[in-house]
């Protein structure tokens, strides 16, 4: 079976780490270059209008839209937090078909608004469709362990047992406590198991935290790298991360 490549990255809404700078434009650069198949991205705005009036190069698509360009033909958007000037969430953009997409409230009443955005998509050579999530949980450890309790009832009533599933996003676990409830759920994290450790990944000219990951389950993991250094260094508050995949056996 084909392999088949995946990379997840907290685009801060197009901003640069201090949100000085819009830096859209050289961020779909940048992630072209990685040559993933399958991009799992948070913090995208959907709309916002009062930057599209205040920067000349704001893209007159959604973000997701103009990001997919026309590498990715295949795209899904989870609309997570509204206010008055626009919207942003998750989203995902696949070479792969989507056959299907449902994005999950998460929030915790009183607080930020997060969501689980679950996509199914076609893996060729593979009889089960590719479960394909991308997540961004709480600030808060309380809250990160509730929607961990929710995306695990998400695998275990949604997905069948013997599918292929990638989930991957900003967990906002910097202490890791959270990791050992992934594990429980069957999923394995890519670096972990393929460098002994999680990666860290923010903040992104100084990476100390593993805020992001990305957890497989019935998949091969066969390379994971984090790029780092320039550009990436300059189009975020976190650094991507990419892992190479296949089918062919379990993690």
């Amino acid at each position: 079976m084909p392999g088949f490549a995946v990379l997840t990255a907290n685009i801060h809404m197009g901003f640069d780490m201090l949100q000085r700078r819009f830096v859209l434009p050289q961020l779909r650069e940048a992630i072209r270059t990685v040559g993933a198949d399958i991009v799992f991205l948070q913090e995208v705005l959907g709309d916002h209008a009062h930057h599209a009036r205040r920067w000349q190069d704001w893209p007159a698509a959604p973000h997701y839209e103009y990001l997919a360009d026309s590498l990715w033909p295949q795209f899904a958007y989870g609309r997570n937090a509204v206010y008055p000037h626009g919207h942003h969430g998750n989203a995902l953009l696949s070479r792969l078909p989507i056959v299907r997409h449902e994005n999950h409230d998460v929030s915790v009443a009183g607080h930020e608004n997060r969501g689980l955005l679950h996509c199914e998509l076609e893996l060729p050579g593979h009889p089960q469709h590719l479960h394909a999530i991308c997540v961004h949980l709480g600030l808060r450890e309380g809250h990160r362990r509730r929607q961990m309790d929710l995306l695990c009832a998400e695998l275990e009533q949604r997905v069948p047992a013997d599918a292929p599933v990638v989930v991957a996003g900003d967990f906002n676990d910097w202490r890791a406590a959270g990791h050992a409830r992934m594990r429980r759920c069957g999923l394995v994290e890519a670096f972990e198991q393929h460098r002994g450790r999680l990666a860290r990944s923010f903040p992104a000219r100084w990476p100390l935290l593993p805020l992001d990951r990305v957890y497989v389950r019935g998949l091969r993991i066969h390379e994971v790298a984090m790029p780092r250094g320039a550009p990436w260094s300059r189009l975020s508050d976190h650094l991507p991360l990419y892992a190479r995949l296949s089918g062919e056996g379990a993690a």
